[in-house]
């Protein structure tokens, strides 16, 4: 299956799941809870609130070595959204790609996620958990606080 077809189809368009693909076309579906939502929310708005010179983007969809990915939350800088415009999916990751973990999610599935958005392009990935944890990840390796991140953790933790 290509992305398009999965946009596209009127069967997958109200599934309560995130839908990705794998690099063979296969769809994955991953349950979403309210916490995840609120989540996703609080990052959005807090994003937005602090970052308002670029675009947040929830559902964002990067192709990838390993099939579609679509990232909980993303902000994309003027200068992305200037080259890439809302192309769907993105050939590079936005310079911010977030995932909320959910309780279907793996280490090793969360791991290789963050691994494939910095090898797009990401210049940092944000793995948030409902336990009030976030790590944060650039090329480096995980790191304890970024230009990004400041005070975002408090307003979603509330």
């Amino acid at each position: 299956m290509e992305w398009s077809e999965v946009v596209d189809n009127p069967l997958l368009r109200d599934l309560p799941f995130k839908i990705e693909l794998n690099k063979f076309g296969k769809l994955l579906m991953s349950p979403a809870s309210n916490n995840h939502g609120m989540l996703q929310g609080a990052l959005a708005g807090a994003l937005w609130n602090k970052h308002p010179e670029g675009r947040v983007i929830t559902v964002c969809s990067v192709q990838t070595s390993d099939g579609v990915k679509v990232a909980d939350v993303a902000w994309a800088s003027a200068a992305f959204i200037e080259e890439f415009g809302y192309t769907t999916p993105y050939i590079q990751a936005p310079e911010l790609c977030i995932e909320i973990v959910s309780p279907s999610n793996s280490k090793l599935e969360i791991s290789g996620k963050v691994d494939l958005y910095l090898a797009k392009g990401a210049q940092e990935v944000w793995v948030v958990y409902d336990n009030n944890v976030m790590e944060i990840f650039t090329y480096k390796g995980q790191v304890d606080e970024s230009p990004m991140s400041g005070g975002i953790r408090e307003q979603i933790f509330r």
